[in-house]
């Protein structure tokens, strides 16, 4: 969601693998199809922070890592900014760089962008996550990750493209979710107060966990 009255959001349309993007403002007007770029699944649609822009990522079947492209509303078409890279989840408050993440593989890892080079560079390579975002500061960026039946935010000092120091536990779930589920299977507000994640089973179930 973006920071004011629009949302982005990404839904699949009857039984085809191909995904595709909206953005539409919060009280239901205003619907827009983020413009075509090629027959590939769109993944986590990112605003810029001042909304007049959104990075996307997208996987060719045949190619082993996703590309990233940015779309300014006023434009016709994305362009792309990356290729072979990673799946953006976030970008720096003054729009420097992105974020992004690689579940698996030789290729597993945290990855940025800079977005004026328009350079993939991995940040931490073999970390399986799904999901990173920098904190209110933009000092800092959260990654999860679990082990031996529990759930662990990392939080990693960051500036200016550099990692400072290594990454600390931030917040320690006392039981195991999965973090990926025929999709990303959760989400946590930058500030750790919050934690929405989805428990498979014979039903769609959504829980909330937050802390007092």
């Amino acid at each position: 969601m973006g920071a004011g009255q629009y949302l982005a959001v990404l839904f699949r349309v009857g039984g085809s693998a191909e995904a595709k993007a909206y953005i539409v403002q919060a009280d239901g007007s205003g619907l827009r199809q983020v413009p075509g770029i090629g027959h590939t699944p769109t993944v986590k649609p990112v605003w810029s922070p001042d909304q007049k822009s959104v990075y996307l990522s997208s996987h060719e079947p045949t190619e082993p890592l996703p590309k990233i492209w940015k779309w300014r509303l006023n434009s016709a078409r994305p362009h792309e900014l990356v290729d072979k890279c990673a799946v953006v989840f976030d970008v720096d408050p003054g729009e420097r760089y992105l974020l992004g993440a690689f579940p698996g593989g030789e290729s597993a890892g945290i990855y940025e962008v800079s977005i004026p080079d328009r350079k993939c560079i991995p940040l931490v390579p073999g970390v399986e996550t799904i999901d990173v975002m920098f904190a209110r500061d933009g000092k800092s960026f959260l990654y999860a990750g679990a082990s031996r039946g529990e759930v662990y935010i990392y939080r990693q000092g960051w500036k200016d493209g550099k990692l400072i120091g290594t990454a600390q536990v931030a917040l320690t779930v006392p039981f195991a979710f999965p973090l990926w589920d025929q999709g990303r299977a959760y989400d946590f507000s930058r500030d750790l107060s919050t934690i929405v994640y989805a428990r498979p089973g014979g039903h769609a179930d959504l829980y909330l966990l937050s802390q007092k």
